[in-house]
């Protein structure tokens, strides 16, 4: 057979390296905003996740020569970013179950933090062991989780006032 040859645009690259602020996000999230949100592993804060209608789901994976058509995994059409990164790295078996755990308590309305604490653990210290690849999930995360304590005091400090004044 052939040489498959292909030319990809570099806005077509994808957004799924380590260095990423945010793999699989290409503009700032704004929950407000957002159609679907996915709870981050091991806390309340979520990352959005793509629609299929934000994705092209047009293109053929590609391996990481570039080569079109070549299977690098197998992976549901229209998969978010977020999702793909999470199955690249050493976490993968964690992420599924995680997520697993997730769709079940979504689809018999069960609290997601109560049902899945244990896998969430679980994955929260599988993506620590492994923080050289999952770091930018991980920064994301901590800076949620600031950005949150910073409104409560926030929130606290006016009640305070308020009362006070």
């Amino acid at each position: 057979m052939g040489g498959v040859s292909s030319s990809r645009n570099d806005s077509n690259k994808s957004d799924l390296s380590p260095s990423s602020s945010i793999p699989g996000n290409s503009q700032n999230h704004n929950p407000s905003t957002t159609s679907s949100n996915v709870p981050l592993p091991s806390s309340g804060f979520s990352v959005a996740t793509e629609t299929p209608e934000a994705s092209d789901q047009s293109k053929k994976p590609t391996d990481a020569n570039g080569d079109e058509g070549q299977e690098v995994e197998e992976e549901e059409e229209g998969e978010c970013g977020f999702c793909v990164y999470m199955k690249g790295g050493g976490c993968k078996d964690a992420f599924v179950a995680w997520e697993d755990c997730v769709k079940e308590a979504e689809d018999s309305n069960e609290d997601i933090v109560e049902k899945c604490h244990e896998v969430t653990r679980s994955l929260t210290k599988c993506m620590e062991a492994h923080a050289d690849y999952y770091e930018p999930i991980l920064q994301a995360e901590k800076a949620a989780k600031e950005e949150a304590v910073n409104e409560l005091k926030e929130k606290a400090a006016k009640k305070i006032r308020i009362k006070c004044g």
